[in-house]
């Protein structure tokens, strides 16, 4: 059990990892500066790295933020990024905690909305939109509504609202008082297991339809991913932490098929690629998920169709689609 420490009202505590980051901090702390909400306490944990990042936000510093908190904490050895989120929310005095990533930013009043909307509605989780940023273009990315814990739950589970920890302004008290923190090593998937556990605990919650973060694409394969085993194994780790959590906490045979949807939703970017190989993984990966792929109405019925497809091996129609929708819409729209 995590004993809650004191929090100043109205502080909100920023998280931001830092690991080899120089060639984009900067960006990510111009958007912190601009923030019109000035109650912050801004943490930087520096997960030892081997490029100048840190030399960049101290000079930053020195020369911009006069007003706000700053922390920057060291780590003595790499421990990655799961390691580094804990130990921001170990050094956190705010009464909600924020994440932003190094290499993305925020709308100026991004904070400012988030707080207001939070304390306007006496929610536990205020959760908002944002921007997918390409090169060029950038696309609104919209969420579901959910007024509360278990139906946040419901919508992340089956893929309507995204669980990326920089879409949530949460209440410190949600990690103390349930003793939530981040699985050391489990890098991937850690924003889901976390973001799920919280939600569970949760009272009220609240979406804004507003797009306050920008979630900056790099590379023109940026929507696939290396599914390395090491890669599954971690997300694997966290699935089943959060099969652990339901099993002792919550006593609803009903959040098992939401569980399957979950790992159908997990394991869907595997069939956003030309390869057999990753079609296979897919069968492979959370089998008894499969049963459920066309019970998820929330989902649109050509992602439904996509996954069937899968599941009968009709690799050709994936192909087929990926050629189509991928190539083209997000090849060329959203470069």
């Amino acid at each position: 059990m995590y004993f809650m420490k004191e929090y100043v009202k109205g502080l909100i505590s920023i998280i931001i990892p830092v690991y080899n980051a120089s060639a984009v901090i900067q960006r990510c702390l111009e958007s912190i500066n601009r923030q019109t909400y000035r109650k912050l306490e801004v943490l930087f944990v520096d997960d030892c790295c081997t490029d100048d990042s840190m030399d960049k936000l101290n000079d930053f510093l020195r020369q911009n933020i006069t007003d706000l908190k700053i922390k920057c904490i060291h780590h003595e050895r790499n421990r990655g990024v799961a390691a580094a989120r804990n130990t921001g929310l170990d050094n956190a005095t705010g009464e909600y905690i924020y994440y932003l990533d190094a290499d993305d930013f925020m709308e100026d009043n991004a904070i400012e909305l988030m707080y207001r909307e939070a304390e306007r509605c006496q929610a536990d989780i205020t959760g908002c939109e944002w921007y997918l940023s390409f090169q060029k273009n950038e696309r609104h990315m919209v969420q579901a509504d959910a007024n509360n814990g278990d139906e946040l739950f419901v919508k992340m589970a089956r893929g309507v609202i995204r669980w990326n920890l920089w879409l949530f302004l949460v209440r410190r008290s949600l990690y103390e008082q349930n003793s939530i923190r981040f699985m050391e090593g489990m890098n991937m998937g850690e924003d889901m297991m976390v973001m799920m556990k919280l939600a569970l605990c949760s009272g009220k919650t609240v979406i804004m339809h507003t797009p306050l973060y920008h979630y900056v694409q790099t590379k023109s394969d940026s929507l696939t991913k290396t599914w390395s085993k090491g890669y599954q194994q971690q997300i694997d780790a966290n699935v089943k932490e959060v099969e652990n959590y339901i099993r002792i906490n919550r006593n609803d045979k009903g959040l098992n098929t939401e569980l399957d949807y979950l790992k159908l939703n997990i394991k869907l970017p595997l069939l956003i690629s030309l390869s057999n190989s990753d079609y296979e993984k897919w069968q492979n990966w959370f089998p008894e998920s499969n049963k459920n792929i066309m019970g998820n109405k929330d989902i649109s019925l050509r992602t439904r169709l996509l996954q069937l497809a899968a599941s009968k091996h009709l690799y050709g129609l994936i192909k087929l689609y990926n050629l189509v929708v991928i190539k083209f819409v997000y090849g060329i729209l959203y470069k």
